[in-house]
């Protein structure tokens, strides 16, 4: 127990709030966003054309994020695209009154970024409501204090001044995170737990048959916190509590906003708990001089993003944290999440990390998953984090795949149906089962699991097998009996409940190509018009393992073979996505075939899938296909960018235009 947090006063919320301030309506039509920013109010009508689908991204672009202070509230929806325009300005929702922010389906979807409802704080936004809410944007906007609704009901009880309820904002959600949104966050909540002003929820489920993701919850719930008492016989989709943590890592974009709040509200010469299961990783930025344009240079944003690194490092060592580090040379040890898969993530683990694409470690049978700021600073402190126990959704491939198709097709597959683009699985466990998932390797695999992300679920899983195994054994040097006790220790029940099976005929598949804007734009290869590329994108950590460079390697000693090279006039980047994987093709042999072919070879970092190190576009007219994992608006830069496989984006370097691998 950390001193300070015993006799800091707790403070909840009045029983009803009253909103004061303008409704922004973020709508599809640019003309009307500007008109409210020029002091007109709208009127609340169903017919109004909400833009759907907003994420993370277009709410604070990934360089308002070199910021982490209140100066965020100047930026927030500057990358908001409404038509073809960015109509919101900086300072505009500050300067315009707004406190509450309307928008369609899927509101905060992407990076799990606690800047963006943090920016959006800052500028005066109380209140968010939107048709459904990704969930770990919701739970970002919970614990800052930010009310979040899909009642428009409550848009025009705001405008006649009413006093809302509070109950009308904790309808529906669970004992807890009720008790979080009434004391105004979660940091205040946990202080009230931790001095025992709060009761906890005892989860008492009866006997029932689970999913592996529930086994592996209920034996890491926080039982009784009092006696250190850590798992429970059962759960069920709705359990609430809190669950003990094996890993918390976090990376450059959000240590230091939670050291400052660490510092500022636990103490400045407080200790975090058991610092040996905590990873900093220095990942993100480490080539952003060689992105930043030169009118943000001119900013003077170079400088403040240096910030992030220096105040990380610090925190490190003061706390006595692992760091994973920038390289003399550029770039970084491994992408944090890519690290933490290949290097520390054991089957029936708990992992959370500040990155949306923590669940790449489900690959290996664990339950990870992103969290924001405020949750990783409160674990910093509490060494648990706050769930409800999600639904599962299972999608079962049925059937072999024909040679060529890989982990991205099946999961541009999975992105396209409609439960997925209607929000269904947002906040869900996706499980991913059946043959063809079972005959991928732990490297294709976390793609599947990595972009869990795009689905909007809780995380993705697939269960522990010998080829998970497999890889304990020659990556980390385990005993062949540990790997296979780790692997064989928690299993599905045969008759696990699922809030849906979704079947797919893997026989069917066909090369997948997502068009520009959103990953779930998935159409097939053979129905994409001949579109012609100047860049070629092959890493971050969905695309940057040694299985992904096995298949450009293969791609472009074909190709060697045959006489080609990459196209004139376009550019093929290759990332590793850890120094592990660099070491693997310096030993394969595959860094001459690669730079032979023509391809330019990157030292890792998340770089250009964060518009932020070579590889992203510099004009709007730019054409890029690469193997990243999202293709939001400005993710990757101006330009049209088109998700594909590792294999179709060797190809298309090859031919100057998308098409997929025919060896």
């Amino acid at each position: 127990m950390m001193p300070t947090l015993l006799r800091r006063p707790v403070q909840k919320r009045p029983s009803k709030v009253k909103i004061q301030g303008r409704i922004l309506f973020l709508t599809e039509d640019p003309e009307l966003v500007r008109s409210q920013l020029a002091g007109q109010d709208l009127d609340w009508k169903p017919s109004m054309k909400l833009r759907d689908q907003i994420s993370t991204d277009e709410i604070t672009p990934a360089w308002v994020c070199y910021y982490f202070d209140e100066t965020l509230g100047e930026y927030p929806y500057v990358g908001f695209k409404a038509g073809n325009e960015f109509p919101i300005g900086r300072n505009a929702v500050k300067t315009g009154r707004f406190a509450v922010s309307v928008s369609g389906q899927r509101r905060g979807k992407g990076s799990s970024r606690e800047a963006s409802p943090y920016a959006e704080m800052c500028a005066g936004i109380r209140l968010v409501i939107a048709e459904n809410i990704e969930r770990i944007y919701k739970q970002n906007c919970q614990n800052l204090g930010v009310l979040t609704s899909t009642d428009f009901g409550l848009i025009d009880r705001i405008r006649r001044g009413e006093e809302i309820p509070l109950s009308e904002f904790t309808r529906g959600e669970d004992a807890i995170t009720a008790a979080v949104i009434e004391h105004g966050g979660l940091f205040n909540y946990n202080v009230a737990r931790l001095q025992g002003k709060v009761e906890v929820p005892r989860v008492t489920t009866g006997k029932r048959p689970m999913t592996l993701a529930e086994k592996i919850l209920a034996a890491h719930f926080i039982a009784d916190a009092a006696k250190g008492q850590v798992g429970v016989p059962y759960v069920k989709p709705g359990d609430a509590g809190f669950v003990r943590t094996d890993v918390r890592f976090s990376h450059e974009y959000v240590t230091p906003m939670a050291s400052i709040f660490f510092e500022t509200l636990v103490g400045p010469d407080e200790k975090v708990v058991d610092p040996d299961s905590i990873y900093f990783f220095r990942d993100h930025l480490t080539f952003l001089p060689l992105a930043l344009t030169e009118e943000r240079k001119r900013e003077g944003l170079l400088e403040v993003a240096k910030q992030l690194e220096v105040k990380q490092r610090e925190f490190a060592v003061k706390q006595g944290v692992r760091l994973h580090g920038e390289l003399p040379t550029g770039g970084s040890e491994a992408i944090c999440h890519s690290k933490i898969a290949e290097s520390y993530a054991l089957p029936g683990q708990v992992i959370i990390g500040s990155d949306s694409h923590t669940p790449h470690s489900g690959a290996l049978g664990c339950v990870a998953f992103g969290v924001g700021t405020t949750d990783i600073f409160n674990s910093w402190i509490t060494k648990d984090v706050r769930v409800r126990v999600p639904q599962s959704v299972k999608f079962l491939f049925k059937g072999k795949p024909a040679a060529g198709i890989t982990a991205k097709d099946l999961m541009l597959e999975i992105l396209r149906t409609p439960y997925v683009k209607s929000g269904k699985a947002i906040g869900q466990i996706a499980e991913y089962a059946g043959a063809a998932v079972e005959a991928l390797n732990v490297d294709e695999r976390a793609t599947m699991t990595n972009m869990a992300a795009e689905v909007g679920a809780f995380t993705g899983i697939i269960a522990p097998d010998a080829r998970v195994a497999d890889f304990l054994v020659a990556n980390r040097g385990m005993k062949r009996a540990e790997a296979d006790r780790l692997c064989n220790a928690i299993k599905a029940d045969p008759d696990a409940e699922y809030a849906e099976i979704i079947e797919i005929d893997a026989t069917k598949t066909r090369p997948l190509v997502a068009l520009p804007g959103d990953p779930g734009n998935g159409v097939s290869i053979d129905d994409l018009p001949k579109t012609k590329i100047e860049i070629a994108y092959g890493g971050s950590c969905t695309a940057g393992k040694r299985e992904d460079m096995d298949m450009y390697a293969k791609v472009l000693k074909h190709a060697i073979d045959h006489g080609r090279h990459v196209a004139p006039g376009v550019t093929f980047w290759i990332q590793y996505g850890s120094q592990e994987v660099k070491h693997y093709c310096e030993a394969k042999g595959y860094v001459k075939i690669f730079e032979d072919a023509g391809a330019k070879v990157i030292e890792p970092s998340c770089g250009a899938c964060i518009n932020a190190g070579p590889g992203v576009s510099t004009r709007k007219d730019q054409v890029t296909v690469s193997a990243i994992n999202r293709n939001f608006p400005g993710r990757s830069g101006p330009g049209q960018m088109y998700l594909a496989s590792p294999l179709t984006v060797a190809a298309s370097a090859l031919e100057g235009y998308i098409t997929e691998w025919k060896p």
